[in-house]
């Protein structure tokens, strides 16, 4: 047989990140300056509060979290009985299906949200319904039908309505 080795020492124990605490008091004001901060500021403010690199999403989603996170550090996060209600509901409304879950929920806009958009000098409105959209009094689908209904031809009603990105319904 072989020599034997020497005990390899254990790594140290893993901690739990430590996150600064916010005084409630600084809460509003760096909030409000989260609008004039610059990407860079935003992403080192990510770093500092979540403890890990920013995600590659857009600055409107780097404020909204950043905002989130200053108030849970300020005054506390969900209680583990509403994060246990809010799971359930999930799980309610996909049925435990994860495929489901992962697909952004916000890819569609809420009902009763009017599009706006303007073509060759006329504003045209379209109301998001629960399952489809409303143009002119008039049901449709999806956007796409909507957007070639507006223009005679063919196009993609997410682009179309400034909606890039979105998924489902056309």
């Amino acid at each position: 047989m072989g020599a034997s080795r020497a005990a390899q020492p254990l790594p140290p124990p893993r901690t739990a990140p430590t996150f600064p605490s916010i005084p409630p008091a600084d809460v509003l004001g760096r909030l409000a300056a989260l609008k004039g901060t610059p990407t860079a500021g935003l992403k080192q403010q990510w770093r500092e509060l979540f403890g890990k690199e920013p995600p590659p999403f857009n600055r409107a989603y780097l404020v909204s979290r950043l905002a989130y996170r200053i108030q849970e550090l300020a005054y506390g996060g969900l209680k583990p009985e509403t994060r246990a209600r809010l799971e359930a509901l999930g799980e309610q409304l996909d049925g435990g299906n994860v495929v489901l879950r992962r697909i952004r929920a916000d890819s569609r806009p809420l009902a009763g949200t009017r599009l706006i958009r303007e073509w060759q000098g006329v504003e045209h409105a379209v109301t998001v319904l629960q399952d489809g959209f409303e143009y002119e009094g008039r049901p449709y689908r999806s956007l796409s039908a909507v957007a070639r209904h507006i223009t005679g031809t063919r196009w993609n009603g997410w682009t179309f309505f400034g909606l890039k990105g979105g998924r489902g319904n056309g």
